[in-house]
């Protein structure tokens, strides 16, 4: 079971949460079944903190408070002034919560969460099979993702990293399917401009022309390819009518597809039109821009 899973029966049972593998309550539920502040409630405690070991009281730390506002404070009201995590109350803890107040609700209600722990208790043993099925389905489920979280994850680090500007990624590969990581990634490169950009791609849409409008204001655009047809000369010409204008030239002498980010020179595996749609590639070349397109054009 996960720490902050929550059983359910009613009211009062649907305030018993377990962390650390055991049942507690969070000291402002206790604090609204008492009828007194949370402040008040936890003075007490302070006061009289030898009667309130480890074993019947604890703070929630970071991880387990993040998880606890997440899945229990649900509503912008309950969340209000949660700057510190909560305490969590035991079985034992509440029953000595009761000394502690010395008022008749505190305790004519700690009988009641006592009883409420007990029917807890029962319910978990009755049901130690069926809920430890679910925990069975949810460890298959977790195995047959954890691929593809993994991949996720190593994918947003990259993209987190080369926003931060912590590091500059010069080489990758998008497999078949990764259509939005590759298209954020050209995306970014586009961004990047802040003098101009140059395109060498036989197979060009009026996907790129969209793609390509990402870029700041004043950055140049010019595409060579091997294909210009009467559909992308009229997608162009409205194209130039509405956005920044770009270029379209003639060039059928490169196999490969480049693209030019001011003086950095990429060597793209695919038409940027297509990528991640099939396994592909790219790379940033160490050759000169200059030298690059001398020798190119």
């Amino acid at each position: 079971m996960d720490n902050l899973d929550l059983i359910q029966p009613d009211d009062i049972e649907r305030r018993i949460i377990i962390i650390r593998n055991r049942q507690v309550m969070i000291d402002r539920d206790l604090a609204d079944i008492y009828g007194v502040k949370t402040k008040r409630l936890m003075e007490q405690v302070k006061r009289n903190i030898e009667r309130f070991p480890n074993d019947f009281c604890f703070q929630l730390n970071d991880d387990e408070f993040a998880i606890w506002r997440s899945h229990f404070a649900t509503s912008k009201s309950d969340q209000k002034g949660l700057r510190r995590p909560p305490y969590a109350f035991t079985e034992q803890g509440v029953a000595m919560l009761a000394s502690v107040l010395k008022t008749k609700t505190a305790v004519e209600e700690s009988v009641k969460i006592i009883r409420a722990f007990v029917a807890m208790r029962h319910f978990i043993i009755n049901n130690a099979k069926v809920l430890t099925e679910i925990e069975s389905i949810k460890h298959q489920l977790f195995e047959t993702n954890i691929h593809v979280l993994d991949n996720e994850r190593k994918i947003n680090e990259v993209f987190l990293l080369m926003e931060k500007n912590q590091t500059e990624v010069t080489q990758g590969i998008f497999y078949d399917g990764q259509i939005f990581d590759a298209y954020t990634f050209i995306s970014d490169l586009i961004r990047k401009a802040q003098k101009e950009i140059i395109l060498i791609d036989n197979y060009i849409d009026d996907s790129v022309l969209k793609m390509l409008n990402k870029r700041a204001d004043g950055i140049s655009a010019t595409i060579y390819t091997a294909h210009i047809s009467e559909n992308l000369k009229l997608d162009l010409e409205k194209h130039n009518s509405q956005y920044q204008p770009i270029t379209i030239e003639h060039f059928n002498k490169s196999h490969d597809r480049f693209l030019i980010i001011d003086d950095d020179v990429y060597l793209i595996g695919g038409s940027i039109k297509d990528l991640g749609k099939k396994v592909s590639t790219f790379v940033k070349l160490s050759i000169p821009r200059g030298e690059f397109m001398g020798k190119l054009l």
